[in-house]
């Protein structure tokens, strides 16, 4: 590659002032949120925030306070959630607000847990729901998704219902409800829709007292919106599984910097655009923030895409560098749909002609906390970037985007470097991707980059270096680490812990395959194990640094506090986290699963019963631990005695606590460790097929897309089906366990009884079912039942997960089916 230049020597303009009617942005104690053309603000100051979506009415009421703050501890600000109508309203005039449907008592727990809220109002939301949430017996009688007034009466009566919901708990009111989005995916046009639709439906939500800092549309696919009165936000994914094709797709732009246009590339929206919408041409005056950044992504029946991590955390470099200044997920939180009153499907269905088929139940969305809050691997990708957001994010944000020289000029384009810089002044940061999705990125050879800023040139590394297929990475220019001017990185800020007296510390993370280079100002004073001090262009230039974290610097300052500089190992800072725990912040490393409840750490483990979690600065006494498991037959009872009642299935009363020893195991570097051990749970399920399967009916192709449909439900008489067998006496002093199916064939069904628990389109993942929500239901033997999968379905499915079919005409097998202990430690300073 050799050197990569780029020219960030321009001035940045000051950002204009947004043309945006925003609501009430003043809180009742003076704080104030804000918006110019460029950023978000919190009281003045430039504010880029993470936003996740986690849908309460897809989760047990009982799990919502523990899974948003793990959604807090992952880094997340501002928790989004749809109001899905027909989950609501499903008979007209019977609004359902309680159990898993009450609304207010969600945004109350996302408050107690620190985060924001933006609630996404409708009427019509799409979230792979059945007539995107519009309950049926509105989409019989009238039109939908514009001015008609029989249309807008109802919608004005949904509205006044989520307005009370609301009450008391907006921003003005001294709550954190920050922001409403109106509609989505909306690039219908002619009389009553359009700009006057959008129009509409604020004046109804504003009638309604829903009145906050924040109105959103969803930017993408042509949307038409009355410019200034409603903020665009966008979204990319990492392939399709809404589109056709059974094939691999091409390059997606969603690994491709973006230097004109914000969208990127199709996000399935329902109805099709004739011209470029609002959002292009007011790029201008709006910010460029993000909603819908697939965190993961769902799997449809025709098309059945498996992501990896770093497919999704590759993304995060490409949209901040791009320019994204509110980095929104979807969906941040799986969960599973509730069934109608009558017991059948509420999703989006080619039968209640939807674009896509979906799952039932299941709405799982290789999201990066799974529906039964399990952590997933991407998870821990992302959180070194959600990091760096909060700690330099202020300073991000004011950056305007510097296009390179060269850059690809099609996403399929997979040899030419991607790279761009958000700077402002001397001070900016690079970002780099080298990965894109199914697809081997060249190798950057030998590369440096050349930067060009307004007082000088910054080139880096000293030395050339090789950016291997897969890479990706931010560096600093310029940072000022709490006075120290760091001239330049090659390794990934990550965050700042402001100790007051002690000090400083900034915490790195190395990027795979570079050595770490630290550029100083001329005289810093560096001191640390390894570490070679050298001049080098009137810098103070740092290598030989092995990352670890054991591998700190010390920075002499003289007349100034200490600045320590941590540099860990890629895979050690996805362990990362920033908690407050015993009347302090400090920096947490940790293979669980790791959020703070009140005063305590909660950690988590799927499968494994030793801990193990470090610490910095120390906890001044050793900390005491304790596990509670979830009494299963108290849950049980309390589920029977419930049963019917809207979010009455499960408890968490009857609990049993136990006190564990806690070793101490010296310490790792500056951090101090702990380790636990759990009493070890053997569970053990019986598996018994109870019918074979029948030859599956060829799959048709229809519906509004013209691909492979969904089978009928009277095809599903040709289903396999084995008893499962979980003797609920195992999984006494657990927090939970996770039923996992190992199956392969084209649909699996989950029940107890006749009553469906959950159900799974076959692609390769994991299908995982955690068994606490649902202790009734082990009253009785569970049933799998799997429709076998034709050798000739026309269906997606990646390379690795096609079966063999060894020339049989199709295939419906359970390979096995295990119970994963859920282990529990909760950590009390």
């Amino acid at each position: 590659a050799g050197t990569l230049s780029i020219d960030a020597s321009a001035p940045t303009p000051a950002p204009l002032n947004a043309a945006l009617r925003l609501g009430t942005a003043v809180a009742p104690n003076g704080d104030t949120l804000g918006a110019n053309a460029r950023y978000l603000t919190r009281n003045g100051a430039p504010w880029l925030p993470v936003m996740g979506e986690f849908h309460y009415s897809r989760t047990p009421a009982s799990m919502w306070e523990a899974e948003l703050r793990k959604m807090k501890a992952a880094g997340i600000d501002i928790v989004a959630s749809y109001v899905m109508w027909n989950h609501h309203e499903e008979v007209e005039g019977r609004f359902d607000w309680s159990g898993n449907r009450d609304l207010r008592h969600f945004i109350q727990l996302a408050r107690k847990a620190g985060l924001d809220v933006v609630v996404r109002v409708g009427p019509w939301a799409h979230a792979e729901v059945r007539y995107g949430g519009i309950p049926d017996w509105v989409v019989n009688a009238m039109p939908t998704r514009s001015n008609d007034p029989q249309y807008m009466v109802f919608v004005e009566r949904l509205y006044q219902q989520i307005g009370a919901q609301l009450k008391g708990q907006l921003w003005k009111d001294g709550g954190n409800v920050i922001g409403i989005q109106l509609e989505n995916e909306y690039n219908i046009d002619g009389p009553g829709k359009g700009v006057a639709h959008i129009a509409a439906l604020k004046k109804l939500a504003l009638k309604a007292g829903m009145d906050v800092p924040y109105y959103t549309v969803t930017g993408w696919d042509g949307t038409i919106y009355p410019s200034g009165e409603v903020t665009p936000v966008f979204g990319g994914y990492p392939d399709e599984p809404w589109g056709v094709s059974t094939k691999e797709l091409p390059p997606k732009e969603t690994y491709a910097f973006r230097f004109d246009t914000r969208v990127s590339g199709d996000l399935g929206a329902q109805t099709a655009a004739h011209a470029p919408g609002t959002a292009e041409t007011d790029k201008e005056v709006t910010p460029f923030l993000g909603a819908e950044y697939g965190a993961g992504l769902p799997f449809m029946y025709r098309r059945r895409t498996v992501v990896s991590a770093d497919d999704i955390a590759a993304m995060l470099p490409v949209q901040l560098g791009s320019g994204v200044n509110l980095m929104g997920y979807y969906m941040f939180h799986g969960g599973r749909n509730p069934l109608s009153l009558g017991g059948s499907g509420m999703e989006e269905s080619t039968l209640s002609g939807g674009y896509n088929d979906t799952t039932m139940i299941s709405y799982d969305f290789q999201a990066p906390l799974g529906p039964d809050g399990q952590q997933r691997k991407v998870l821990e990708k992302l959180r070194p970037y959600h990091l760096f957001v909060h700690a330099f994010g202020s300073r991000l944000a004011p950056m305007t985007v510097r296009k390179p020289a060269v850059s690809p000029a099609k996403p399929d384009d997979l040899a030419s470097a991607r790279f761009a810089v958000r700077s402002e002044g001397e001070r900016g940061f690079l970002f780099v991707n080298n990965h894109v999705r199914q697809y081997p990125m060249a190798a950057q050879k030998a590369t440096q980059f050349a930067v060009r800023l307004p007082g000088q040139n910054i080139t880096l590394p000293s030395k050339p270096v090789d950016i291997a297929d897969g890479a990706y990475f931010i560096w600093p220019l310029n940072l000022d680490l709490d006075g120290t001017n760091l001239h330049y990185a090659t390794a990934q800020p990550v965050t700042m812990l402001d100790q007051g007296k002690a000090g400083v510390v900034a915490v790195f993370a190395a990027s795979a395959g570079v050595p770490v280079e630290l550029s100083f100002d001329a005289g810093a004073r560096v001191a640390g194990p390894g570490a070679q001090i050298a001049s080098a262009d009137g810098h103070t230039l740092v290598t030989g640094i092995q990352p670890g974290s054991g591998a700190a610097l010390t920075v002499q300052r003289d007349g100034r506090r200490p600045l320590t500089i941590v540099v860990l190992r890629p895979e050690q800072s996805q362990q990362l986290s920033v908690v407050t725990l015993g009347g302090q912040q400090r920096l947490l490393l940790s293979g669980e699963q790791a959020y703070v409840d009140g005063n305590a750490l909660q950690l988590r483990s799927v499968g494994d019963n030793k801990f193990r979690f470090a610490v910095y600065p120390a906890l001044a006494t050793p900390p005491k631990a304790t596990t509670t498991g979830a009494a299963w037959t108290a849950i049980a009872a309390h589920a029977a005695e419930t049963k019917g009642k809207p979010g009455g299935a499960a408890a968490g009363g009857g609990a049993v606590t136990a006190t564990v020893a806690l070793q101490s195991a010296g310490n790792d570097g500056m951090f101090q460790v702990f380790e636990a051990t759990l009493p070890a749970h053997t569970l053990q399920a019986s598996v018994t097929r109870t019918r074979n399967a029948q030859d599956a009916a060829p799959i048709v192709i229809g519906g509004t897309a013209k691909a492979a449909i969904q089978p009928l439900p009277e095809n599903f008489k040709a289903a396999a089906a084995w008893q499962i067998n979980v003797p609920r006496e195992q999984l006494k002093g657990l927090d939970d366990a996770l039923l996992q199916i190992d199956f392969v064939g084209d649909i699996g069904r989950l029940y107890s009884g006749t009553r469906m628990l959950d159900d799974w389109y076959y692609s390769g993942y994991q299908w995982q079912f955690g068994l606490k929500q649902q202790a009734a239901s082990l009253d009785q033997p569970l049933t799998v039942s799997v429709l076998p999968l034709r050798a000739d379905a026309p269906i997606y499915l990646p390379k690795e997960a096609r079966p063999d079919f060894q020339g049989n005409r199709q295939i419906a097998t359970v390979r096995g089916v295990s119970l994963i202990p859920v282990y529990q430690l909760r950590i009390t300073p």
